[in-house]
């Protein structure tokens, strides 16, 4: 049974950061991508005064709890249960043609983590579930028991760069050969058992890069980001700015090099003497270096520890 919207909680990432990040602006207009339990949407509402804050989401649990988190701002805030790889589309809906500012955390929400019957984590034994959104039809389930031995092992060294994939992949096919695998339970044995047990004793548990991969592949994590880190840069307003959060190297190389792409604008390879793409920077990197979390962040919340912050602004004016 799912826990009730009142539930879901929301620990936000670098909250300051982000804050100062976003530039906030009274009146604008501004979109968290990943709204979770609105731990920064709170932040960014209180700021508002005739502004506004389109909220995203996936994962109806999440609309629903951040309804009720924010219903004295509900004036201020427009809730979209969708992907932000759909941004553009709901945004048009909306009649919005620009907005000031957007903020993505690309993280797994605090509730979906802690939520057994989720099926996120490896450390409560649930049904192999891991879609952030119950409609859709492919769940971790699926992936572990319908996958071929070759599409395991890929998804394993591209999504959760395990060092032990192949074996990992071979233990998952032989065990299912005999019983489905239906629990997060049954999964963390069969990668117990398929790790050596030297490379058990250092390091994150055994099974964090298997699921964090299978997550990824459930929910094509990745597949949407490239087009929607492009599509919020589109949609910002002069001098707008995009932050986004990034847990894993993955993810963090796909958007430092979209912001790179984006602050060059022209493709052309050096040695023509002159521009015939005809692409324009469209804005510049804020952040050189990532943004990290304080020790005392850390401390208080380990989930941050892999977050990496980045800031892309838009050109203030047209580059002609």
């Amino acid at each position: 049974m799912m826990s009730q919207a009142t539930e879901f909680h929301h620990v936000p990432i670098m909250l300051m950061p982000c804050m100062e990040a976003l530039a906030l602006q009274p009146d604008g207009i501004y979109v968290d991508a990943t709204m979770g339990g609105a731990g920064h949407s709170s932040q960014i509402v209180q700021t508002l005064s005739t502004g506004q804050l389109i909220g995203f989401d996936r994962d109806p649990e999440a609309i629903a709890a951040s309804r009720k988190r924010l219903s004295a701002y509900r004036d201020k805030v427009t809730f979209v249960n969708c992907n932000y790889a759909d941004v553009k589309a709901a945004l048009a809906e909306l009649k919005i043609e620009q907005i000031h500012g957007a903020l993505m955390d690309l993280g797994v929400s605090s509730h979906q983590l802690d939520e057994a019957q989720r099926g996120f984590s490896y450390m409560q034994d649930a049904p192999l579930d891991m879609r952030m959104n119950q409609q859709d039809s492919i769940s971790a389930a699926h992936v572990v028991n319908s996958y071929t031995k070759d599409e395991l092992e890929t998804i394993l060294l591209t999504y959760g760069e395990e060092r032990w994939a192949r074996r990992i992949a071979e233990f998952i096919v032989d065990a299912r050969a005999t019983t489905p695998i239906q629990t997060t339970g049954q999964l963390v044995n069969i990668i117990k058992k398929a790790v050596p047990k030297d490379a058990r004793r250092d390091g994150p548990h055994p099974a964090k890069r298997t699921f964090q991969a299978i997550r990824i592949e459930v929910n094509n994590e990745l597949g949407g980001l490239p087009g929607a880190v492009h599509d919020f840069i589109d949609v910002l307003a002069p001098g707008g700015r995009l932050a986004i959060i990034t847990f894993h190297s993955l993810e963090d190389r796909i958007v430092k090099n979209i912001f790179k792409e984006r602050e060059k604008g022209c493709t052309c390879p050096p040695t023509y003497p002159a521009c015939i793409c005809g692409k324009k920077s469209a804005g510049r990197v804020i952040t050189r270096k990532p943004v990290l979390p304080l020790e005392t962040e850390i401390q208080e919340n380990p989930r941050a520890r892999s977050a990496k912050l980045r800031v892309f602004e838009k050109n203030k004016l047209d580059i002609i």
